[in-house]
């Protein structure tokens, strides 16, 4: 994914100050790399890079690491995070059909994040709510039995969500707020 304006420095300060503060041991790997992650949401292919540089390790293994483990993401999280549930109970009532749902939507692929930013979708092993089958939690928010029609009427929610923010931002921009 292209980093964004301003995107470049922040990694690579952010790595730096990791790195500075932690022992630059193989062993110490894993934690520097979830320390990293915490602070950025992700891990950049330019952040694996510059561990691997400080810890002195070939940058194929660091990012062999942080594929092999789940814990760690390789695409920024989106403004909004779509998690859909395929536990059995989920699965078994639609759960798949609406991950496909959510990917026409999107048009992104699970696991990935819009070129834009905006969203982020994931497969979840459970969410713990299988009575209300199948699960989709967006945002931190759960949402029941989503059929393909209440995929549409969440992702109309989500654009005007989003359209709601840009206008905020426009106004205050015009009325000399600092953002």
């Amino acid at each position: 994914m292209q980093l964004i304006e301003g995107e470049k420095e922040k990694i690579l300060a952010c790595v730096e100050e990791i790195l500075g503060s932690n022992s630059k041991k193989q062993e110490d790997l894993i934690p520097i790399l979830q320390k990293v992650q915490a602070k950025l949401g992700y891990l950049p292919g330019l952040a694996m890079e510059k561990i691997a540089r400080g810890v002195g390790v070939p940058a194929a293994d660091v990012y062999a690491l942080a594929t092999f483990y789940n814990q760690f993401r390789l695409n920024p999280p989106g403004k909004h995070q779509v998690k859909v549930c395929l536990g059995t109970a989920c699965y078994m009532v639609g759960g798949d059909i609406t991950l496909e749902s959510f990917e026409r939507r999107m048009e992104i692929k699970e696991g990935e994040t819009s070129p834009d930013r905006l969203y982020s979708l994931e497969r979840v092993a459970c969410v713990g709510c299988c009575t209300m089958a199948p699960v989709v939690v967006v945002d931190d928010e759960v949402e029941g039995k989503v059929t393909p029609t209440r995929v549409d009427g969440i992702m109309l929610a989500l654009q005007e969500d989003n359209s709601k923010g840009r206008r905020e931002e426009k106004s205050g921009q015009e009325a000399g707020e600092v953002k």
